[in-house]
């Protein structure tokens, strides 16, 4: 709610002949290109907006912290140098959170601080809420999602994230660009959805009277681009998976995924280090990074272990034999926690126990049992394993890839596979796209194929520890 003594200045000013929220102003610098560029620019008249943080007068001097896009500067407005006008609004008017605009000279104070020495002040929004002296902290944290126009303020280092996570696009962006991949946009909302095991949001078109799902991946759709003849595509997609919310997972999320033709998941794999290495160098100006409390190295080559082998000599378990009588057994001894009794189910909960603990360092996972991958190739050599691997980092998945099944009378098949499973009542596993699999039909090349979380990726080169601090409004239950 307003503050009424910040309504009354806002009535004081309009009485003044001000506009309390005026149309533009000519801003001509950045706090960041002052401080950067003191020399050149000593003495110069500059043109500077942005929220006031901070109020203090020594004798017939008012210093402000003023806080724009980039950072904070210092203003300084003398009684003998400023117009009377802006000293008056500072005397009387002015409150921390109002957003100016401020023309003067860059020099420096007498304690050697770069400022801008005022000329004449503009106010370009009269705050009506008391900005709170600190905004931040663990104590903080739920409030701080909840209102992140108030976070942004207050915390430099929460709108650095963000930045980040930007060129994390970016950069995403131009690296496939320059491999020859094309960036294309398929639908959100589709009538069947699929590429990933999820529950999904569903919602309905009244137009034509029929059921529509948000999609949970758009893996089946940019395939259907590399049937139809384009040979690298890709998606910066909005994906929708209604499952728990925890430090990893928000319910929307952006991915990108690409699909390379002719190639297999060697390729992606050197593609998808390259990309890691190179992003971080871009970004960070090194491939060393700190992630919750440890040190990363990002220099490839990353590590690759295998996903069975791993499980097999960890737990003395073999994922590819698992009976369905045995699952009770295994679940209870091993203590695993698995929301649907089925193979797919407590192998996932052992990686989940044996492996992902140890991933911290840059670690491909390869060759899932098959009967996981519906849309892998199966392993050259061994029919009972899938040419899939993940993409591990600071014990986080961030990657998903295949050689892609290209032959539509197996993937057929697999599809065939998940309805059984579909009707054991496993609500995760999609039903099956005919759609897709028609295109399968007319024939599609080998291909191999990748899906990479911006979310977690923003994560590890922020050094946060939740994916609440890189999406700028996080899913919250409603306060009452």
């Amino acid at each position: 709610m307003a503050e009424s003594n910040f309504i009354e200045k806002v009535d004081r000013l309009n009485e003044m002949g001000i506009n309390p929220y005026p149309y533009e102003f000519d801003q001509t610098h950045h706090s960041t290109e002052i401080i950067e560029h003191y020399n050149e620019l000593e003495g110069k008249e500059v043109g500077v907006a942005g929220r006031v943080m901070n109020i203090r007068k020594m004798g017939g001097i008012y210093f402000l912290v003023l806080r724009d896009q980039e950072g904070d500067i210092q203003i300084m407005v003398r009684k003998n140098y400023a117009d009377q006008r802006s000293f008056e609004l500072l005397s009387s008017i002015i409150d921390r959170g109002d957003i100016i605009g401020v023309k003067g000279t860059v020099t420096k104070s007498n304690r050697g601080e770069i400022s801008v020495d005022c000329k004449e002040l503009t106010i370009l929004s009269k705050t009506l809420k008391i900005l709170p002296e600190k905004f931040h902290g663990l104590k903080d944290v739920e409030e701080r999602y909840r209102n992140r126009s108030l976070d942004l303020i207050m915390n430099l280092d929460v709108r650095k994230k963000f930045i980040i996570r930007s060129k994390v696009l970016t950069y995403f962006r131009g690296f496939l660009d320059s491999k020859g991949f094309i960036e294309f946009e398929t639908p959100v909302l589709q009538p069947t959805y699929g590429g990933a095991y999820a529950a999904p949001f569903t919602t309905k078109y009244n137009a034509i009277d029929e059921i529509a799902y948000l999609r949970i991946s758009d893996e089946l759709y940019l395939k259907r681009l590399i049937i139809g003849g384009y040979e690298a595509v890709y998606e910066v997609s909005k994906d929708f998976r209604n499952e728990d919310i925890d430090t990893t997972h928000n319910p929307e999320f952006t991915q990108i995924e690409f699909y390379r033709a002719y190639k297999d998941y060697n390729y992606t794999m050197s593609l998808a280090e390259e990309l890691v290495s190179s992003m971080a160098e871009h970004i960070l100006g090194t491939t060393k990074i700190h992630f919750n409390g440890k040190d990363i190295d990002l220099t490839p080559p990353f590590r690759r272990i295998y996903w069975v082998d791993e499980v097999r000599k960890r737990s003395g378990i073999d994922v590819l034999k698992l009976k369905d009588e045995e699952l009770d057994e295994i679940i209870k001894s091993e203590e695993l926690e698995v929301g649907i009794k089925d193979t797919i189910h407590v192998a996932d909960a052992l990686l989940d126990k044996y492996i992902k603990p140890e991933l911290t360092q840059p670690t491909f996972v390869v060759d899932y049992p098959v009967y996981m991958s519906p849309l892998a190739k199966v392993k050259r050599g061994n029919p009972l394993l899938a040419e899939r691997f993940e993409m591990y980092i600071g014990g986080m998945e961030l990657g998903n890839a295949y050689s892609e099944e290209s032959n539509p009378i197996e993937q057929r098949k697999k599809f065939e596979q998940q309805e059984e499973e579909r009707k054991k009542g496993d609500s995760e596993v999609p039903p099956s796209d005919t759609d897709f699999l028609e295109a399968m039909e007319y024939g599609m090349p080998p291909t191999t194929g990748m899906g990479i979380a911006i979310e977690r990726l923003s994560m590890l080169l922020t050094d946060s520890p939740s994916i609440k601090e890189v999406i700028l409004f996080p899913a919250m239950k409603r306060k009452k």
